[in-house]
C-alpha cells in the first residue's frame, strides 16, 4: 500500500510539473491578462486594503439595521474626514521638515568628514586599506547624498504617475462595500451543493486570514507610529513626525521594518547630539517591546499561525525579486496561499479511506 500510494503522488507532482512547464511555454497567451491585471492591480488593492479596513464598520452598522448604502456613505465621510486632517494639519510639517532634512544633508557630510579627520589625527595606526575605503567613502559621500535625493524625488514623481489609477480607488471600494457581500452567493448558484459549501468555506477562511493580517497590521503599525512620535517629541529629535510616519510604514513589513525605521532616526539623532542617538535608540526599542508584548498578541494574536523563520525566509526571497512591493504584500500572499492548499488537502483527507488517510 504504502508503495502504491507513494507511486500515487511521485505521478501526481511529475503532472503538476509537466502542468507548469507547459504553461511557461504558452506563457504568451497569458500577456494580456496579466497587461490587464497590471493596470487595475492599482485600485484592486488600494480599495482592497481599505475595504478590510473599513468594513467591519458598515457589517457593525448593518447589523444595527441601517441600509448598507448610508453605511458606506458614513465611511466615505470618514475618509474624506481623515484626507482632510492629514492634508490641513500632517502634510505641511512634513513637507517642512522634509525640505529641512534636503537642506541640511551637505552638513551633516562635512559633519562626518570632520569627524574621520578628527578620528585619523588620533589614531596611530590605521590599517591602509581600510584607510583608503574609507576616505573614498567619504570622497563621494556627497554624490552618494546627492543621489539619494534625486532617487527620492523621482519616486515622488513615480507616485505621481499613479494619481490616475487612484482616482479609482473610491470607485472600486464603493461598489466593495455595497455588494462584496453577493459575490460569493451569486458563484455558489453555478456550484453544486457540496462544492458550494467547499467553495464558502474557502473564501470565509480567506477572507479571514487576509481580514486579520491587513486590519492587524494597520492598528499594530498605527499604535507603533504613535509612541514614536510621542517618544521623539519628548527627547526633541529633529524631524520627529516624519521619522514616526516613516516608522509606521516601515512596520507593515514584519521583523526586519523597525530595524529599517530605527536607522535614520539614529543617523539624524546622531549629526544633531551624539547622545541623541542614544535616546532614539532607546524610544525604538521600547516602542517595540510595547508592540511586541502588549499590541501584537492582543490585536493580531496568532491569526497567520506563520513561523518567524518562514517569514524571514519569504521575506529575504521577495525582497530580491519584487523589492519594496514585495516586502509588503509576501505574508499576506503566502497567507492566502497556505489556506488554500490546507483547504483542498483537508478535503483531499476526508475523502480516504479511513485506514490510508494521509497523502505519503
Amino acid at each position: 500500500m504504502l508503495q502504491k500510494k507513494s507511486i500515487r503522488t511521485l505521478i501526481t507532482f511529475i503532472l503538476i510539473f509537466i502542468l507548469v512547464y507547459l504553461i511557461y511555454l504558452s506563457r504568451f497567451i497569458f500577456q494580456p491578462v496579466g497587461a490587464y491585471l497590471a493596470a487595475i492591480a492599482v485600485p484592486i488593492i488600494g480599495s482592497g486594503i481599505i475595504y478590510y479596513i473599513t468594513s467591519p464598520i458598515v457589517n457593525w452598522l448593518s447589523r444595527k439595521k441601517v441600509p448598507r448604502f448610508i453605511g458606506t456613505m458614513i465611511v466615505f465621510l470618514l475618509i474624506i474626514a481623515v484626507i482632510t486632517l492629514v492634508v490641513l494639519f500632517i502634510a505641511p510639517i512634513v513637507q517642512r521638515q522634509f525640505s529641512n532634512f534636503v537642506d541640511s544633508v551637505p552638513k551633516m557630510v562635512k559633519s562626518a568628514q570632520d569627524l574621520f579627520e578628527l578620528w585619523q589625527q588620533n589614531q596611530n595606526i590605521i590599517p591602509p586599506q581600510f584607510e583608503s575605503a574609507l576616505q573614498n567613502v567619504l570622497d563621494n559621500i556627497s554624490g552618494y547624498a546627492e543621489k539619494i535625493t534625486t532617487g527620492i524625488i523621482s519616486a515622488i514623481g513615480q507616485i505621481f504617475s499613479f494619481v490616475f489609477s487612484i482616482v479609482l480607488i473610491p470607485f472600486f471600494l464603493y461598489f466593495m462595500l455595497m455588494d462584496g457581500y453577493k459575490l460569493v452567493p451569486f458563484v455558489s448558484r453555478f456550484l453544486t451543493p457540496k462544492k458550494a459549501d467547499s467553495f464558502k468555506t474557502l473564501t470565509a477562511n480567506i477572507n479571514h486570514t487576509l481580514s486579520s493580517f491587513i486590519q492587524g497590521q494597520f492598528f499594530v503599525s498605527l499604535c507603533v507610529g504613535i509612541m514614536l512620535y510621542i517618544g521623539y517629541v519628548i527627547i526633541k529629535l529633529d524631524y520627529s513626525l516624519s521619522l514616526a510616519l516613516f516608522g509606521l510604514v516601515m512596520n507593515f513589513i514584519p521583523f526586519i521594518g523597525p530595524f529599517l525605521s530605527a536607522i535614520p532616526a539614529i543617523i539624524v539623532g546622531f549629526f544633531q547630539e551624539p547622545m541623541m542617538a542614544v535616546w532614539a535608540t532607546v524610544v525604538m526599542v521600547i516602542a517595540q517591546q510595547i508592540e511586541s508584548n502588549l499590541i501584537s498578541p492582543n490585536i493580531m494574536g496568532r491569526a497567520l499561525s506563520i513561523h518567524p523563520l518562514t517569514v524571514i525566509t519569504l521575506i529575504l526571497a521577495a525582497g530580491g525579486i519584487a523589492g519594496f512591493l514585495g516586502l509588503l504584500f509576501i505574508i499576506p500572499a503566502y497567507a492566502v496561499v497556505k489556506t488554500i492548499i490546507s483547504h483542498f488537502y483537508q478535503e483531499w483527507k476526508e475523502r480516504q479511506p479511513e485506514k490510508d488517510p494521509d497523502l505519503l
